[in-house]
């Protein structure tokens, strides 16, 4: 008999590189993933938030993820991709490097975020685990933006309605 239980205990995960570094996060939470879109810039915006893009009408700020994770910035390659996800009920746009597959591990295999790991601060993840020949650091979503930064973002998202019309 199969154990209902034996799928609760699995993670699917969406890989993603960001520089030389493979992250990953859960894929429910992910809206899409798209190619970059024209973006809009933002006054006053937090560093890392690049600007709006608009996609089918609705607004979502853009968060570039090299600038997030204090990555040098390079030139876009042309696998940069855009990952719609859902923040706290809040939809943004994370730019990265490029979308490489979509995996699912054992929640057995997720080891607790190391304190500390060069450049990246620990409260961003969940995890890490091992996956083939790679560590992939996997991403707390909900804790890439502070709360200051949510409400910002949200101001910046309405003033930017205003301004559109």
């Amino acid at each position: 008999m199969i154990d209902p239980g034996a799928k609760a205990q699995e993670l699917k995960l969406a890989c993603f590189r960001v520089g030389e570094q493979v992250f990953a996060m859960d894929i429910m939470q992910i809206r899409q993933i798209i190619r970059p879109l024209k973006i809009t810039p933002i006054p006053k915006a937090p560093d890392f938030v690049e600007g709006m893009i608009n996609l089918r009408g609705m607004v979502i700020p853009l968060l570039d993820m090299r600038k997030r994770f204090d990555i040098p910035i390079e030139r876009p390659e042309a696998e940069t991709r855009v990952i719609i996800a859902s923040v706290d009920r809040q939809v943004v746009g994370m730019v990265v490097d490029e979308v490489t597959e979509v995996i699912t591990i054992p929640q057995s295999e997720v080891q607790p975020q190391p304190q500390m790991i060069a450049g990246i601060q620990s409260e961003f993840l969940t995890g890490v685990c091992r996956y083939q020949d790679q560590i992939l650091l996997i991403i707390n979503l909900n804790a890439i933006l502070s709360s200051e930064e949510k409400v910002k973002l949200s101001d910046l998202k309405n003033t930017g309605k205003e301004g559109e019309d």
